[in-house]
């Protein structure tokens, strides 16, 4: 059996590296002004498209998805706010964050107190943009530095938002790198948040990054790559692979992936789903990481883990969404992330993959007390638990647990042993005729 080995496990960060070829293209995914339609989705894609062969789906405008319904499509061209001065205070063009996503066109000369209820500052954070959305109830706005709004005088403003709906469709990304088996491992990120690095340019630069990776690899699951609009999107992939569902047996939603917090895993609704055992023997190893249980609160993983589908997929983070003070504002920029906390969270979900590629249910041929491991040269094989990287007490783990009902992953969670550790004693097992492996339907799934 040929199995994926994570490249650079456990190695620190370098230079020059995967980190730094993920920043680099958060880095021209940045200035995007993207949303849950339209061209700034489209030429998100386009970019990607470059690292694997995307599929792209439209969805038309007024398609059923469930209880929701794909909305008009939105795109911008430009927004400012002229000042009584003549002086432009606001222009879209310098952020695409001054304008509330999905606002509706607009252009008039207001009074100070006219615009004020049509502008969203952060009297907390004065110095910074804050993001705000407006999918599904028409307005428009503008989103500023508290202090810039303090600063403006009374008078008459020159306002416009030069922005249309119109009939259009919803856009999403797939890439589907097909394993021995059809059955599947699911990625996925959303793609509508504009010029935010951490939430969710570091997502998406990651995923893409980790699908160019295995597309060179020979693997035994099929591993589905997802870039879709929040909420929307992901509702518009499941009401379209309903038929195939049956077929996930792990997934993750990747978001704020590129800071320097510590990992946190949010389990699925399951809670006790392979991914989430998977996700917590990694996670157990690394300083700071945190554990969540599931709440119906978050990101795609609420679509994917709601009771109609209840797949198992949990999400995986660093800084959890929400409690960081860059979250949702322009201080979610390009300074935000680091190559080498992006190429920690690649190194991670390596390991995790890792873990699922090689998971398999051994069955002891010798169950009968323990086989003779000297007259076999098992213990000389060993050449020293430092060299091989497999101690005694990982082929007695493996044998004695290997009653066809414990998969490696339950023996690691059992043991406290490194899974790799003892997969590579169960490979040493079975070498040496010690062991077969069960019946596929024991793995844990």
């Amino acid at each position: 059996m040929e199995h994926v080995v994570p490249e650079r496990l456990g190695q620190p960060p370098s230079s020059t590296g995967p980190g730094q070829e993920i920043y680099a293209l958060a880095e021209r995914l940045f200035p995007i002004c993207r949303s849950i339609t339209g061209d700034g989705v489209r030429g998100t894609l386009d970019i990607l498209s470059e690292q694997i062969d995307l599929a792209r789906h439209e969805v038309p405008t007024g398609t059923r998805l469930f209880d929701w319904t794909v909305p008009q499509e939105w795109n911008i061209r430009s927004a400012s706010i002229i000042g009584p001065d003549g002086r432009k205070i606001v222009d879209f063009a310098q952020s695409n964050l001054h304008v509330v996503n999905y606002s509706i066109g607009f252009k008039g000369v207001l009074t100070l107190d006219e615009l004020r209820p049509h502008i969203h500052t952060l009297p907390e954070q004065p110095q910074l943009i804050p993001y705000r959305t407006s999918y599904y109830a028409p307005t428009w706005g503008f989103c500023m530095a508290h202090d810039r709004l303090a600063d403006m005088p009374d008078g008459l403003y020159q306002v416009e938002i030069d922005a249309e709906h119109r009939d259009g469709s919803l856009t999403y990304g797939e890439y589907l790198h097909r394993g021995e088996t059809e059955r599947e491992f699911l990625l996925s990120a959303h793609i509508c948040h504009p010029s935010l690095a951490n939430d969710n340019c570091s997502g998406l630069a990651l995923l893409a990054t980790l699908a160019r990776i295995l597309k060179t690899r020979k693997t035994r699951y099929s591993y589905r790559f997802l870039f879709a609009p929040g909420t929307i999107g992901a509702l518009a992939w499941l009401s379209r692979n309903e038929d195939r569902l049956h077929l996930i047996d792990h997934g993750l939603v990747l978001s704020c992936v590129g800071d320097a917090g510590p990992p946190a895993y949010k389990r699925s609704r399951r809670g006790d789903a392979a991914i989430d055992r998977a996700m917590a023997h990694v996670l157990r190893r690394e300083a700071g990481a945190r554990l969540i249980d599931f709440s119906p609160y978050g990101y795609d993983e609420r679509q994917y883990c709601s009771p109609g589908f209840n797949l198992p997929v949990g999400m995986f983070q660093r800084s959890v969404h929400g409690t960081f003070p860059q979250y949702h504002t322009s201080a979610d920029n390009l300074d935000f992330i680091r190559p080498e906390h992006l190429e920690d969270s690649l190194r991670i979900l390596m390991h995790v993959i890792d873990i699922v590629e090689n998971d398999w249910t051994p069955l002891n041929l010798f169950p009968k007390g323990e086989p003779q491991l000297g007259r076999r040269g098992l213990y000389a094989a060993l050449g020293g638990q430092k060299s091989s990287g497999i101690s005694s007490m990982s082929l007695l783990w493996v044998l004695n647990l290997a009653d066809g009902q414990h998969s490696l992953l339950a023996m690691a969670e059992r043991s406290g042993l490194p899974f790799g550790e003892l997969a590579a004693a169960a490979r040493l097992l079975s070498d040496h005729g010690l062991l077969a492996e069960a019946a596929f339907e024991h793995r844990s799934r």
